[in-house]
């Protein structure tokens, strides 16, 4: 099975299981609170406040544009303190307020309001007051989507980072100033957008029940389709959440079911194919079914390429003024927009700052003060560092390996051949879960008493040949000595070219290159402690650079390794790698938000850990541990694994 074959399968298993646990409507109802807890969590906005106590959005007008059949109020607001959100609200001139409220969000246009501006204004002429939103990433404040896509910002995964969560937040803030205006009827209220404002409508309807009625368009697909056709790749970060718990697009479509809710997609569109939009539609129309409100669901297919098209626009106009206003107008008479000349304002017509963004705002730098890694935990004693030992084992495993197999199929080691070179040995295969049979090859010297105490060593991904086999010779014990290959090194390798796909593939699939090793590491072990010239209770970990990492958390899920080996450490899982996937691939899903790599190695104590190479100072609360504990002098620094002998 190759890395790419793998992900797609474990992509159409997300797919295939979204919304199953949605037997019948009192289930659905049952568990729609938590679900929505674990959306929002997922979202990075696990801490979301409720309305009342939300920080005040400081809304500021800074000019109106007054035009015959609306104005436009030119704002600004506070999402967070000093996070400043750039709009424009279009205001009708007729009917009587309080208008129903529609929330535009922009895709990614560069120029944001300025490109989508028919859109709201059509809205305001039909008798809407229509907010438009820019995002995070473009539009007069400049600040980041393209983390993982483009800046090598792989730790975003690491620390639960998502900026789909930070256009959440924005559009539900937007959603608050409408409530709060008096001219705005805060129980009437839609969101639509196309592309990155396509996928933000399922965020905000999903995340924010006062939505009545929401329209994404060129914003559907599947996590299947995303990974197996890889329209991942032509996808900015903002399209999907921090995957921790394996959900797909109509998972956060039982979130909007029953409220009225329109799909509206391109049939050629080069980033959602028009299969996986149709099956998103048939998996949440079964909950609209069960809930009674198969009418309320609809899709919409337009001919052509990733765009609107009249049919889309004005099927979303009249839906709106259907469950807003309460009008019935169809979509061949509602109109559509106007995009004319004449009619278009001009960027400096509907710019909020004039003199260029406020210093003070956060957005260029905002995802550096969301969702910070939390400070070492305090241990002063043995009963301290087992109660945090657990606790923070017990958060790995729900919140960053949560995709290891349920129920794996037998290791089952088999020997392939024997050898007989100096020492002796044999090399043997195991499975580390399904589809995936990796190798290893055991060493031990001819008068070594059997069965033997065994240091296991990680291949590292592109290392020379034999480098993890001389780096566990070493080490000067009479112990058999295994060489083993996780995923991506040895008979599995692939190509370094394929990480920056691979590791966006495998984070949208609730996993990462480095949570797949752990597990790799953890059969590994379990193999080699079924191999009859090894004592079991034993066993020793060795790894070099990145693949320290995996050996840590292995140990630590393990709780049985006796020792580590570690050759120049990560000094810690919160920093960037390159931006074209190459390097070092240390992201785990939410860790950061549990413990880091020198907090790990504490946690092993009395386990002893022997390090060499370049030891990073973050390590020196490890240290501190072992002293505190009494354990200082299994924790040691040596200038080469050679002179490091058994107590």
């Amino acid at each position: 099975m190759t890395i790419r074959d793998y992900l797609a399968r474990e992509a159409r298993r997300i797919t295939d299981g979204a919304l199953s646990e949605c037997a019948d409507g009192a289930t659905w109802r049952r568990l729609l609170p938590e679900k929505r807890r674990q959306y929002l969590e997922m979202m990075g906005l696990g801490d979301l406040a409720p309305y009342e106590q939300r920080p005040p959005l400081n809304v500021t007008v800074t000019g109106v544009v007054d035009r015959p059949k609306y104005r436009i109020e030119k704002l600004y607001y506070e999402s967070l303190p000093k996070l400043y959100v750039t709009a424009n609200l279009y205001l009708p001139k007729s009917g009587k307020p309080p208008f129903p409220g529609v929330l535009y969000v922009c895709g990614h246009s560069d120029t944001q309001k300025v490109h989508y501006q028919a859109h709201p204004r059509r809205f305001a002429e039909l008798g809407f007051a229509a907010l438009v939103v820019e995002t995070v990433q473009l539009g007069e404040v400049r600040g980041y989507h393209h983390g993982c896509y483009r800046e090598g910002w792989w730790h975003w995964y690491s620390r639960g980072y998502t900026p789909a969560g930070r256009e959440l937040l924005n559009g539900i803030r937007g959603l608050d100033l409408l409530v709060q205006r008096e001219d705005v009827a805060g129980d009437r209220l839609g969101v639509t957008g196309i592309s990155g404002g396509g996928a933000a409508s399922w965020w905000i309807a999903a995340g924010d029940e006062r939505v009545k009625v929401a329209a994404p368009v060129c914003g559907t697909a599947t996590v299947a389709s995303h990974v197996h056709d890889r329209t991942i790749d032509g996808h900015c970060d903002c399209m999907w959440w921090n995957n921790t718990y394996r959900w797909d697009l109509a998972d956060v479509g039982g979130l909007i079911a029953p409220r009225p809710f329109m799909i509206a997609s391109a049939d050629r569109d080069g980033i959602f194919t028009i299969a996986s939009i149709r099956e998103v539609h048939r998996q949440v129309k079964r909950v609209y079914d069960i809930l009674g409100a198969s009418s309320n669901l609809h899709l919409v297919e337009t001919p052509g390429p990733h765009s609107y098209h009249e049919k889309s626009r004005t099927a979303i106009f009249s839906l709106f003024l259907k469950h807003l206003q309460g009008r019935e107008v169809s979509a061949t008479e509602v109109g559509d927009i106007d995009e004319s000349p004449e009619q278009q304002e001009s960027a400096d017509t509907l710019r909020v700052f004039a003199n260029g963004p406020l210093p003070e705002d956060l957005t260029p730098t905002i995802q550096e003060h969301r969702l910070l890694p939390p400070a070492p935990p305090k241990i002063d004693d043995r009963s301290a560092l087992v109660e945090t030992r657990r606790q923070v084992v017990a958060g790995l495993r729900e919140k960053t390996f949560g995709a290891f197999p349920t129920q794996p199929p037998p290791v089952d080691p088999e020997v392939e051949f024997e050898l007989d070179v100096g020492p002796i040995g044999h090399r043997f295969s195991f499975t580390s879960e399904e589809g995936w049979r990796l190798h290893g090859m055991l060493m031990i010297a001819k008068d070594t008493r059997q069965p033997a105490p065994v240091l296991v060593g990680l291949c590292s991904p592109g290392e020379e040949r034999n480098a993890t086999r001389s780096m566990v010779s070493r080490v000067r014990a009479p112990w058999a000595k295994v060489v083993v290959e996780p995923r991506g090194t040895g008979d599995t390798a692939w190509g370094e070219e394929l990480n920056w796909h691979l590791r966006r593939a495998s984070a949208w699939t609730g996993r990462t290159l480095a949570s797949m090793r752990v597990w790799d590491t953890l059969r590994a072990l379990e193999a080699v402690r079924q191999l009859p010239q090894v004592a079991g209770e034993q066993v020793a970990l060795a790894a070099r650079g990145e693949m320290a990492a995996i050996a840590l958390y292995a140990a630590l899920l393990d709780g049985s390794v006796s020792a580590l080996f570690l050759e120049s450490p990560p000094a810690t899982q919160n920093a960037p790698s390159q931006p074209d996937g190459r390097g070092p691939a240390l992201e785990m899903l939410n860790c950061l938000r549990i413990t880091d790599l020198p907090q790990v190695a504490g946690l092993l104590c009395p386990a002893e850990l022997v390090m060499t190479g370049e030891i990073p100072a973050t390590y020196e609360w490890a240290e501190e541990v072992y002293g505190k504990l009494g354990a200082a002098h299994r924790f040691r620094g040596v200038a080469d694994l050679s002179e490091w002998r058994p107590a």
